[in-house]
């Protein structure tokens, strides 16, 4: 047995921005996007982004002794998780980016 691959499943608050970001910021193209799952690729890397935005855990108060948290998309999860990726020619990614960040 071989395990050839990783794919990092991230949650986000917003589909729409995050696929944006990724496309604009590091070159990803959205293989797949819906409103609460994309697919992400650039090159052999994919990532999976799914909306991390249940907001019900707000309305508990102090019933969440009684009713613990467990949708497993609440909104407070998005910006927890994190990958690391692994590039050759990293100064390349790094004057690609520059020229498509706006220069003030």
């Amino acid at each position: 047995m071989k395990m050839k691959k990783s794919i990092p499943a991230l949650p986000v608050r917003n589909i729409g921005e995050a696929v944006k970001f990724y496309s604009e910021k590091l070159g990803f193209e959205a293989r797949h996007q819906e409103d609460e799952f994309a697919i992400l690729v650039r090159d052999e890397m994919e990532l999976h982004l799914w909306k991390s935005g249940d907001e019900s855990w707000r309305m508990r108060g102090a019933s969440m002794t009684v009713m613990p948290i467990c949708s497993g998309a609440e909104s407070f999860l998005a910006g927890t998780a994190s990958c690391r990726i692994e590039v050759q020619g990293i100064d390349d990614l790094f004057r690609e980016h520059q020229s498509h960040t706006p220069s003030n």
